[in-house]
């Protein structure tokens, strides 16, 4: 009977190592399931995290953020992930929320207006890049703004910009006959109406600004903005920088003070107020503000000695506009203080100082430090 029992509790026994071994086996048999799933989860959140494209300025803080999460959890090692910010892609996709609209801003809404309107949208709608417009949403976002709440400041710009162009071009100041490889505004509409186009351009992109810019925006940045681009137009902007720069021509003793000066406030005025703007909407401090248009003076006087480059090394066909021109008008340039290589060097050391003026941001600023490169590297950029 004992040998019985026994055996009967060794069977038991038997049985009952057999359901554990049976037990173990299913959970291990889960966890590697779980794990083999949290493994491909974390590929493949990785990889939509490198081929995801680029929507704003923020995306590629966006992806570096997200890329640090995964690799935290992550059981495998990951691979080096670059993220180089594509400034190409990123100026393709804010040039068409610009051009829509830069037109849509400007509409004739009876007959009395259609010329006018239709001189003003003739040099808005001309081509160029929309660099300007591109500095003032890069500035929001980094800040947390959207590119809705900031498009009409962006607007504004490119329109004072525009005015400045038809001006420039006037028989009275440049006298030129081609912008962006079509006949200027005085050209095809006459001097008398190419004035008043500008002036419009002027004064609607104030009134833009406080039409069109959203209600989830305060009322004293709105108020801000206006100011800065007032600002930009006047004796210390564009107008006081068009005066010197007219004064100095065929003169003798400018020196780089002087032409330093004239860019500043000509080329770099408006663009402070691009980028200030932008800052502004996107609510920036002070220090902040101060920061991004310390960026923009030294990006408006890389441009500038830019463009003094490219007007002695390229054809008309290739600028849009006429070449050769500060040579023939015995203009002060970068070129002219500094040589061709002098001059070279001073756009890259300028493009440098913009870059180190947005070290604060960190990769919440990976647009307009791609900006400040492209600027100095690529040709007519500010067109």
């Amino acid at each position: 009977m004992l040998r019985s029992h026994l055996r009967r509790g060794s069977r038991t026994g038997l049985v009952n190592l057999l359901l554990l071994a049976t037990l173990l086996c299913s959970v291990l048999i889960a966890f590697n399931h779980s794990t083999s799933s949290l493994a491909s989860a974390v590929k493949s959140r990785a990889a939509k995290a490198v081929h995801a494209p680029q929507s704003g300025v923020l995306r590629g803080w966006e992806l570096s953020q997200q890329r640090k999460r995964i690799a935290c959890g992550a059981t495998e090692t990951s691979e080096p992930v670059t993220t180089q910010f594509d400034i190409k892609a990123y100026l393709v996709g804010k040039k068409t929320s610009v051009e829509k609209a830069l037109d849509k801003a400007v509409q004739s809404e009876c007959k009395e207006t259609d010329k006018i309107c239709e001189a003003m949208r003739y040099s808005l709608l001309a081509g160029g890049k929309r660099v300007r417009p591109a500095l003032c949403i890069a500035a929001c976002e980094m800040f947390g703004g959207t590119e809705e709440e900031c498009m009409a400041a962006a607007v504004a710009t490119e329109m004072i910009h525009t005015m400045s162009l038809i001006h420039d071009d006037l028989p009275a100041m440049d006298n030129d006959d081609l912008r962006r490889g079509m006949p200027t505004s005085h050209v095809k509409y006459g001097e008398d109406v190419a004035i008043l186009a500008g002036d419009a351009l002027l004064s609607e992109s104030y009134a833009h600004v406080a039409k069109a810019t959203p209600k989830s925006v305060p009322a004293d940045r709105i108020v801000e903005v206006i100011r800065i681009l007032g600002d930009a137009v006047g004796p210390v902007g564009l107008a006081g920088g068009q005066v010197m720069d007219l004064e100095c021509e065929g003169k003798s003793g400018v020196t780089m003070d002087d032409l330093r000066w004239i860019h500043r406030h000509k080329t770099g005025a408006l663009l402070r107020a691009a980028v200030a703007s932008g800052a502004v909407i996107g609510g920036a401090t002070e220090a902040e503000v101060e920061a991004c248009i310390k960026y923009a003076e030294m990006i408006g006087l890389a441009f500038q000695v830019a463009d003094d480059i490219l007007d002695c090394t390229q054809t008309a066909e290739q600028l849009g506009k006429t070449a050769g021109k500060d040579e023939a008008t015995d203009k002060t340039t970068y070129v002219k203080l500094l040589g061709l290589d002098g001059a070279k060097a001073e756009a890259k050391r300028l493009a440098d100082e913009a870059v180190k003026a947005l070290e604060p941001f960190g990769e919440r600023a990976a647009a307009l430090k791609a900006l400040a490169e492209y600027i100095v590297n690529n040709n007519n950029s500010f067109g």
